[in-house]
Order: C-alpha cells, then sequence, then structure tokens
C-alpha cells in the first residue's frame, strides 16, 4: 500500500464527508492505493457516525474509536500502530490542512530520500494575539533546543517514512515534538515543506493558551530524556555531588571560624545560631538526596526490560 492517511478528530462531524471526498479525489487522480484511518477521540456528538457511513461507502475507511478524550498523542500513536502504507500522511480534521499536499508530500519520503516532512504554514488564518505570536515564540524555543530548523514544529499536516512510525512512541502531549522524537531515534533526515494553511469550516478550536505553557514543560522533559535518561546518575550525581561539596566546605568554614574566635576570645555568635551553618547543612542535605534519585534511577534503568532496545537500520 502507498499511502496512510491518519486523521484524529474529536468532535468534528460537519467536516469528515468533505475532507474525505477531497482525499478520495486526490488520491483516484495519481492513482494510489490507500487507507483512511480516522481516529475518534472519544467524541461527543456524531462524529463516529459519519466514519461509518463512509467505512460502509469505501472499504478504504477504517476506523479507531476511544471511550473517553485521550488527546492527540494517543490517537497518532494507535494511528501509527495500525498503519500499513509504507508513506503516512497525518492531517487535522478540521479541514486546515489540505489534500492537495499528499502527493508532494509522498514524493518527498519517496523520491527525495527524506525520513520525515513537516509542514509549515507560512501564511495562517489564526489569530494573531493568540496564536500566532505565541506559535512564533514557541517554535523558535524548539528549534533552539532541539536543533531542528524547522518553522512550524507542531504542524498537523506531517509526512513519514514508514519506519518512523514504528519505531517512534507518541505519549502524554508530545505529539508536538513528532520531529524531534524522530531525531533522538536517529532519523536525521527530517525536511520542511510550505504548505497551505485554511481557515475552519466547521465547529471551534480545540486547543487554548494553556497548550503553550504545557508545551514549554514537555519540551523541557524530552530535551532531559535525550540528555540523562539513560544515564540519570550523570545529572543528579554530579549535581548533588557539587552541592554536598560546598556544603561541606562551608560547614567546614563556619566551623572553623568559630574554634578561631574561641582561641582568640573573640566574641562570636552559637554556630547553631548561624544562618550559613543551616544552609550548609541544607546543601549537603539536598546534596545527599539528588545522589540518591540519581542511583535510584540507575537502579530502575539497569532492571528494566528495555535497557538494550536498539533499533538497527541495517543489517549484512
Amino acid at each position: 500500500m502507498d499511502i496512510s492517511v491518519i486523521i484524529p478528530l474529536y468532535n468534528e462531524e460537519e467536516s469528515l464527508t468533505k475532507l474525505f471526498d477531497w482525499i478520495e479525489k486526490v488520491m483516484a487522480a495519481y492513482r494510489f492505493s490507500y487507507e483512511v484511518l480516522f481516529v475518534d477521540d472519544g467524541s461527543t456528538d456524531h462524529s463516529w457516525d459519519v466514519i461509518k457511513t463512509l467505512s460502509e461507502r469505501s472499504e478504504n475507511v477504517h476506523g479507531i474509536r476511544f471511550r473517553h478524550n485521550y488527546g492527540k498523542s494517543g490517537a497518532l500513536y494507535c494511528g501509527f500502530q495500525a498503519a500499513k502504507g509504507d508513506v503516512v500522511i497525518t492531517m487535522d480534521a478540521d479541514l486546515q490542512d489540505s489534500p492537495d499536499e499528499i502527493p508532494e508530500l509522498y514524493k518527498m519520503i519517496k523520491e527525495d530520500g527524506f525520513d520525515l516532512v513537516s509542514g509549515w504554514k507560512k501564511k495562517r488564518y489564526d489569530n494573531k494575539l493568540t496564536k500566532n505570536i505565541p506559535s512564533k515564540l514557541f517554535n523558535a524555543t524548539a528549534r533552539r533546543v532541539t536543533g531542528l530548523k524547522l518553522h512550524d514544529m507542531n504542524c498537523g499536516l506531517k509526512a513519514y517514512r514508514q519506519d518512523v512510525v514504528k519505531n517512534i512512541e507518541v505519549f502524554s502531549e508530545m505529539h508536538r515534538y513528532i520531529p524531534y522524537l524522530a531525531k533522538n531515534a536517529g532519523f536525521t533526515k527530517i525536511g520542511e515543506k510550505v504548505v497551505q494553511h485554511r481557515k475552519r469550516e466547521f465547529g471551534v478550536s480545540k486547543f487554548g493558551l494553556n497548550r503553550f505553557v504545557n508545551g514549554y514543560l514537555d519540551l523541557l522533559t524530552l530535551w532531559f530524556l535525550n540528555k540523562f535518561g539513560k544515564q540519570p546518575m550523570h545529572f543528579f550525581g554530579l549535581i548533588g555531588s557539587i552541592m554536598f561539596l560546598i556544603g561541606f566546605i562551608a560547614i567546614i568554614v563556619v566551623g572553623g571560624m568559630k574554634i578561631y574566635a574561641l582561641t582568640h576570645n573573640i566574641h562570636a555568635m552559637l554556630v547553631a545560631d548561624n544562618p550559613y551553618f543551616h544552609l550548609s547543612i541544607l546543601s549537603m542535605v539536598l546534596g545527599c538526596m539528588l545522589f540518591l534519585a540519581g542511583f535510584l534511577g540507575e537502579l530502575i534503568i539497569r532492571n528494566s526490560q528495555e535497557r538494550n532496545n536498539y533499533l538497527i537500520s541495517d543489517k549484512l
């Protein structure tokens, strides 16, 4: 099969038929063999009834329905697991992504050799204050942290080689950083294509400003896991050792100052009344706790069944 189109959705009953008709027209024009996989993320409207109708109409339509709303990452993960096409295309269900982009995205994967191609909605029709400006700041930070020179990391319209979607795990709200997940998994041929952004025709956006706050936290999580996920002692152990050493030296200095004062008949406050004494103790305790956190992390990793789970690209 040439292409799998994965469409995660939540309460998009009005747009699904029009979207599938458009996809079907594009696929017929280019004679692609394909499947369209709708992943209903616990919709409360009639989205699933529409999907069932489309499935009865065309053997190319398949559907997955969640019992309640798990989020876009969960929908994409299940879609990736079920996809059978050589090239996997993801797009949103709100008609803001154009199926006319599919042939060029397919060509970039199959002929140009990319592992992943991310769409770039260069010209957007969203509200500038609530979406465009925060999105630009968010993507600038993501480029800095991930090292990927993508203008629109969170664009829903993407194309993947099948190997990519079968070897990455999308969880929590990490769908925003799929290119970074792919890079961390060893898929480094990541490209970008300017795509058309269309105004929403039906329904309302499912995303609020809180996604930018959550996005920064998720980015820090991914960066940390990529940097120290396999060797937590390198982070916690190092920071803990430094804090313990600083506290230990500080408490020696405080004690030395007290002994000097006593031997020279100089009035000095009690060691227990000295705030630096308590800060030193705190630093040593926190240092021990961080060191133990790293040690426990190492024990967990060494007993993990996935500690030797390596991605192999070729064998001879």
